[in-house]
């Protein structure tokens, strides 16, 4: 399968991925759309085989998180009108769902959606540790800021101390004759 290409791009793939109750997971219209099956055969799969599918591979929407998701996501548009709830899956839950499926599509379809969650993960540790040296930047800036500001108080406190005396006029003052 090396050098094999994805039947939907990477991309669009990693467009689909939700972050819904703290994980990434698909919703099973998306899902199905990519192991080329509809969302009723990959449903009847997981029903045949519940084992494969415990709780943190596979949960059902609430009906908020339903009008969450039609309402964020555009191509979800007909699951409004749909009266069941759908069911997402994790990055775990895929890889199981396109071994149920056992279809040529479904398996190779497997390994690029796993990827498309490797690279999002990946894409999200990169941005922990960018936030952690934005973190220590702003730390080091206000302490920069602290320093500067005692420094303008003493500064201010040295010229605000005394009344700076007139300067005298350097020469000879000339008396001026009185008017007369």
């Amino acid at each position: 399968m090396p050098g094999s290409k994805s039947v939907v791009p990477i991309e669009v793939i990693e467009n689909r991925i939700l972050f819904i109750r703290g994980g990434k997971v698909v919703v099973d219209a998306d899902l199905a759309e990519f192991f080329g099956v509809s969302t009723k055969r990959l449903n009847e799969q997981v029903r045949r085989n519940p084992g494969r599918f415990p709780k943190d591979f596979l949960f059902q929407l609430t009906s908020k998180e339903k009008e969450e998701v039609v309402a964020n996501c555009d191509h979800l548009d007909k699951l409004k009108y749909s009266n069941v709830l759908p069911f997402v899956f994790t990055e775990h839950g895929a890889i199981m769902a396109s071994n149920v499926l056992n279809s040529t599509q479904a398996i190779e379809m497997g390994v690029f959606v796993v990827r498309a969650f490797v690279n999002l993960r990946r894409t999200i540790e990169n941005h922990g540790e960018l936030g952690k040296k934005l973190s220590q930047l702003e730390k080091q800036l206000m302490e920069h800021d602290k320093r500067f500001v005692s420094i303008v108080r003493a500064i201010r406190s040295l010229v605000g101390s005394k009344e700076v005396p007139k300067k005298r006029r350097i020469g000879f003052e000339s008396e001026k004759p009185a008017a007369g």
